[in-house]
C-alpha cells in the first residue's frame, strides 16, 4: 500500500473515531456526574469526556466549578487540565483527517493565519479562555499538522491554567457559603 493511500486510510478512520466518541460522550453526558465519586481520576475522566466532544456540548467547565469547591482545587485543576488536553485530540484527528466541514467559516481562516504565524502561542491562548473556538483551533492545528506533542503541551497548558481559575472559583464560592 503506497502512503497517500495509507494516509488516506489513516485520515478517514481518525474521523469516524472522533465522530464515534462525540455521539457515545453525548449520550452518556446526564450520567458523567457519577465519575465524580472517583476524586481525582474522576475528574480526568469527566474532563477528558467533556472535551472529546467535538463541537457538542458538555458540562467540563460546571463540574470542574462544583468539584473545585469539594476536592483540592489544584488537584482538580491539574487532573481536568490533563483530561481536557487529552480530549481536545479529537478536534486535533477531525483537523488531521482532512475532513472539516469548516473550512469555508471566516473563523477558521483567521484561526489559519494565527496558527500559521504562531501556532503554540495560539493554542496557548485559545485553551487558557473559555470560548467555543476552541474546537476549531484544534481542527487547524491537525488540519496543519502539528506536532501532536507540541499540541498536546500548550493545550495541557492552557487548559490547566483555565481550569485553576473555575477550580479556585468554585472553591472559593464553596467556601463563603460554608
Amino acid at each position: 500500500m503506497n502512503n497517500k493511500r495509507r494516509l488516506t486510510l489513516l485520515r478517514i478512520a481518525a474521523l469516524l473515531v472522533v465522530i464515534a466518541l462525540s455521539v457515545y460522550i453525548f449520550s452518556i453526558r446526564d450520567q458523567a456526574a457519577k465519575f465524580a465519586l472517583y476524586g481525582y481520576p474522576g475528574v480526568f475522566l469527566l474532563a477528558f469526556m467533556s472535551y472529546a466532544t467535538v463541537l457538542l456540548p458538555a458540562p467540563g467547565i460546571a463540574i470542574v466549578f462544583t468539584l473545585g469547591g469539594i476536592l483540592n482545587p489544584l488537584g482538580v485543576a491539574l487532573a481536568a487540565g490533563a483530561g481536557a488536553a487529552l480530549g481536545e485530540l479529537s478536534g486535533y484527528l477531525a483537523g488531521f483527517s482532512g475532513q472539516a466541514v469548516i473550512e469555508k467559516a471566516d473563523i477558521y481562516a483567521q484561526l489559519t493565519r494565527w496558527m500559521s504565524k504562531n501556532g503554540p502561542l495560539t493554542i496557548l491562548a485559545l485553551a487558557a479562555i473559555p470560548n467555543p473556538f476552541f474546537d476549531l483551533a484544534g481542527v487547524v492545528a491537525g488540519a496543519l499538522k502539528m506536532r501532536v506533542p507540541v499540541f498536546l503541551f500548550w493545550v495541557w497548558i492552557g487548559e490547566t491554567i483555565k481550569m485553576m481559575f473555575f477550580a479556585y472559583a468554585g472553591s472559593q464560592l464553596f467556601n463563603l457559603f460554608s
